[in-house]
């Protein structure tokens, strides 16, 4: 036998018991999408590398890590996407869609990144992301965290969810800070580990993400990013903390909360959970007003988050809330006897076209009753919809009732829609 090629590492495949609590998950992010009236855009898995280099920073664990990056036949650097703000920023740019314009879209897709495998962070793994451009208030960053806030509810995990909230300031505030910031590092760079070292030059203000309890002991002394901020920045801030106060969204101000990627200013936010371990966050997002001008388009404020939906189901799993996910059969059709298969067929494609919100499925490749109800079992099916050779003659069905204590009865194949009406309520 030849050798069994297996999926590449940390490139996991859904399997069909796994995906009905993806595509519950996804639906549900649709619908609330939908409900604030934001516009799907779907964009290439496969970009120019140094779209994520000028994007993200070139001194990130990102670029310089994590990036399945290679040269394609004409010689051009390509990348699978690492995430999907910079991809997205780009179609706009390319297409005209955000030059004096108010734009809200979000997208879904696999996204690539080089990482050590472990249980919710995978090198394929999946990003629902929401992007608005356009708009500087702070009115459209509390919408974003509402939405999310309203996506937990929907899931039955709000309660198990926090919400961590800072500010970056402008850009001409951070770079004020990050030089007091680096001369403080300058004086306990004996203290820090490699990585802080490391970043201390590059980019500083990663190193207050450390997780590292030594270099976190030694930062609780550092200055802080809200000393250096001005009017406009506290006005944003405080703005944004009030609009979450009225509708009721609790929060935790982190000062140490700064996010991954370096196109981030002023509000910056992260759900957080302990239901997942070390991998506590579920949603992370913020303002990126400079980028799309970064990008070569002109200067456009821009808001957006994105969350792993493999860490999302694992926690639906976790805390056991994708019980009640519906069956992936309603009505499953068997027959027994001379000529009942080609009448099974043709009755399915009847009920099909009678009732599209129900999943038929008819019984193929022969075998006896008991076989066939053992499948009807098995694929979970609501109802069997049993067809021999008399009811064919007759032109009845006998409808068994598989999951609700109902009496089994024979009725007219004229009168099943009644039936079936009420089993798609």
């Amino acid at each position: 036998m030849a050798k069994q090629i297996q999926a590449i590492r940390g490139m996991n495949d859904c399997l069909p018991e796994q995906t009905p609590v993806w595509q519950m998950v996804e639906a549900k992010l649709r619908q609330v999408v939908s409900s604030y009236g934001y516009s799907e855009i779907r964009m290439p898995v496969v970009e120019m590398t140094h779209l994520f280099q000028r994007a993200i920073g070139e001194v990130t664990d990102v670029v310089e890590k994590e990036m399945y990056t290679f040269n394609d036949r004409n010689g051009d650097s390509l990348t699978l996407r690492p995430e999907g703000t910079a991809g997205c920023v780009r179609a706009c740019i390319e297409h005209g869609l955000v030059y004096n314009q108010e734009r809200r879209l979000w997208y879904v897709g696999p996204m690539f990144r080089h990482e050590r495998p472990q249980k919710g962070r995978y090198r394929q793994f999946h990003q629902f992301g929401v992007e608005v451009f356009g708009l500087t208030g702070p009115d459209i960053d509390a919408e974003l965290i509402m939405l999310t806030a309203r996506l937990w509810r929907e899931l039955g995990i709000a309660q198990f969810t926090t919400l961590q909230l800072n500010t970056l300031g402008s850009s001409v505030e951070r770079a004020a800070y990050r030089d007091a910031l680096v001369a403080f590092l300058e004086q306990h760079k004996d203290r820090l580990d490699e990585e802080s070292q490391r970043r201390m030059y590059s980019n500083p203000l990663r190193v207050l993400d450390t997780k590292n309890p030594q270099v976190q002991e030694i930062l609780a002394n550092a200055p802080t990013l809200s000393d250096y901020f001005g009017e406009e920045t506290k006005a944003h801030f405080s703005n944004l903390k009030s609009l979450l106060d009225a509708a009721g969204i609790a929060y935790q101000v982190n000062e140490r909360l700064v996010r991954g990627l370096d196109y981030y200013n002023y509000t910056v936010f992260e759900w957080v959970t302990d239901s997942l371990g070390a991998q506590g966050t579920i949603c992370g997002g913020g303002r990126y007003d400079g980028l799309v001008e970064q990008l070569g388009g002109q200067a456009t404020p821009a808001i957006g988050f994105a969350m792993g939906l493999e860490r999302l189901t694992l926690m639906l799993e976790t805390l056991e809330k994708v019980n009640n996910i519906p069956p992936t059969v309603d009505v499953y059709i068997c027959m027994a006897g001379e000529g009942t298969q080609t009448a099974g067929l043709l009755l399915a494609e009847q009920l099909r076209t009678a009732h599209p919100q129900l999943r038929v499925m008819s019984h193929c490749g022969g075998g006896n009753f008991k076989k066939q109800m053992k499948r009807a079992d098995k694929v979970a099916a609501k109802v069997a919809l049993i067809l021999g050779e008399t009811e064919v003659a007759e032109q009845k069905i006998t409808v068994k009732f598989l999951r609700d204590q109902v009496e089994q009865q024979t009725v007219d194949i004229a009168a099943l829609s009644l039936i079936l009406n009420k089993l798609g309520e």
